[in-house]
């Protein structure tokens, strides 16, 4: 199962608090690209700093964690107070580890959230870490994202992941 998501929804300000609670989570990673962003855009996702401003309320921690350059994530950060972690390398666990660690938080009660299933799915999965898995806010015109949500696609039908419904 290392593919399936915790959870699958469709935009980032669909999380709430309940959710986390049902999954045990007070922490969350939080992916730059087709999450908080378009993918390469510069504008934040609609609803988003009102969206974090409920989570923290609810003692929720938030840090970015991207596969993006720190030139890329840096101005996300700072346009919403946030610590960050740039080149990820997710899949790999490292980055979720050192998130973990800079947080000061378990990894077993916190959460990837992002939109692809072969690095924000299978890292979350391979670190210990929750998966919130969203619908992307637009799809990427390059030919190996292409593939990839092609792919994706498949593994959606094999696990039979959808967007949770109450």
């Amino acid at each position: 199962m290392l593919l399936k998501p915790h959870l699958k929804l469709k935009r980032i300000t669909d999380i709430e608090l309940k959710h986390l609670k049902m999954l045990g989570v007070n922490t969350l990673f939080l992916d730059v690209d087709n999450t908080i962003s378009t993918d390469h855009g510069t504008h934040l996702a609609e609803g988003l700093t009102e969206w974090m401003s409920k989570m923290q309320a609810g003692g929720v921690k938030l840090m970015i964690l991207s596969n993006a350059k720190s030139e890329r994530v840096k101005p996300f950060a700072d346009k919403l107070g946030l610590d960050f972690i740039g080149l990820s390398l997710k899949p790999l666990p490292f980055g979720f580890f050192r998130g973990a660690k800079r947080a000061g938080v378990k990894r077993k009660n916190s959460a990837i959230v992002g939109d692809q299933i072969f690095t924000d799915t299978l890292g979350g999965r391979l670190s210990g870490v929750k998966v919130i898995l969203l619908t992307p806010i637009e799809l990427e015109k390059k030919l190996s994202f292409r593939i990839r949500r092609r792919l994706e696609k498949t593994v959606f039908r094999i696990h039979k992941i959808e967007d949770y419904k109450e």
